[in-house]
Parts: structure tokens; sequence; C-alpha cells
């Protein structure tokens, strides 16, 4: 029973996440939202000037990728992938959608004429989520080539979070199941890259 067969039954890290874990990994999902979207609402985005967005947009999705690299590995090196991958998610896709909802914010208080209407920071935010929906209702509209541009590279960049962004999350889950499920001994992680 015992002869190293690393079966998830003898092994506690093989187990389903427990109801204490799975709620603290909520608490940290939820707290992670709150502070972006309260940093979100509490940034004075329509005082911010053109080089200012354009930084913060190109940090920002630098940062973005920085902090899906760090997610995949902690999924890959859970004892929980499946859950670690869902609170990678849950942190992911509001950090990228904040993220344009405030260069769009910043573009419409530049330029006043960027989009049909002004916007304002929960404009930003539904904005943002109709492009990333492309349900795209078309009651706010990019009017200039910048502001069309910035749409473009979001809606590129959506693409690339759906298909290879979760493609990659999922793939880190399988590496950690595999990892979990295989020998324990120095060296054989190293064999699966």
């Amino acid at each position: 029973m015992t002869g190293g067969t690393g079966a998830p039954s003898q092994d506690p890290a093989g187990a389903r996440p427990s109801v204490r874990r799975i709620a603290w990994t909520l608490v940290r999902v939820v707290g992670s939202v709150v502070a972006l979207v309260a940093l979100y609402y509490g940034l004075p985005l329509d005082h911010s000037s053109t080089s200012a967005t354009v930084t913060m947009l190109l940090v920002g999705l630098a940062g973005f990728i920085v902090l899906v690299a760090v997610q995949v590995r902690s999924i890959v090196r859970s004892r929980h992938p499946g859950l670690r991958a869902a609170e990678a998610l849950s942190i992911c896709v509001p950090f990228f959608l904040l993220l344009f909802s405030a260069t769009y914010v910043a573009l419409a208080a530049l330029s006043p004429g960027s989009f049909d209407e002004p916007l304002s920071h929960s404009d930003g935010i539904y904005f943002t989520v109709t492009v990333f929906s492309t349900v795209g209702f078309g009651d706010i509209t990019a009017k200039t080539d910048t502001a069309r541009l910035v749409v473009t590279v979001q809606m590129l960049a959506d693409l690339v979070v759906l298909g290879l962004g979760i493609k990659v999350i999922v793939g880190a889950v399988q590496r950690g199941r595999r990892r979990k499920a295989g020998p324990r001994s120095p060296g054989a992680g190293d064999e699966e890259r």
C-alpha cells in the first residue's frame, strides 16, 4: 500500500482542497479585486498627460505579462493547481480589464473627442467589458484614430488573453497535476519540461 505509487490516497497533496482552503482563496480573490477596483477609482485619470497615459498602458501590459508568468509558476508548484488556476484567472482578468479602462478614461480626458461622450471611471469599465466580450452595443464608440488604435490593441490583446492565456493556464494545471502524480525524487520534475 505504501510502495511509492503516488496514489492520491497516500499523498495529502493529491487530496481535494479543503473548504477552509477554498474559503481562503475566495478571500484573497475578493481582496485583490477590491484593491484593484479601489485603486482604479482612486486614480486621478482625468488629469493625466499623454506620456503618463502611454506609460501607464505599456507598464501595465508588461506588469500583466509578469503577473501571468508568476501565476503560471505558482499553478505548476501548487498542491491544488486547479484551485490556484481559478484564483489566477480571477485576478489577472480584472487587472487586464481595469488597465484598459484606465487608459480609456485618461484618453477621453486628454482628448474629449476621442469617444462620442465623456467617460467616467464606470463608463471606462463598461466600454472595456463590452469590447472584451465582443458585445459592442455601440452606445460608446471610439471616434479618433488614437482611440481606435487603443481599442484595436485591446481587441488583439483580448484574443491573446482568451486564447493563449487560458491555454497556458490550463497547461500549467496539467503540468502541476503531473508533477504531483510523478515520483518525488530530485530532478524528476526537470524531465517533464
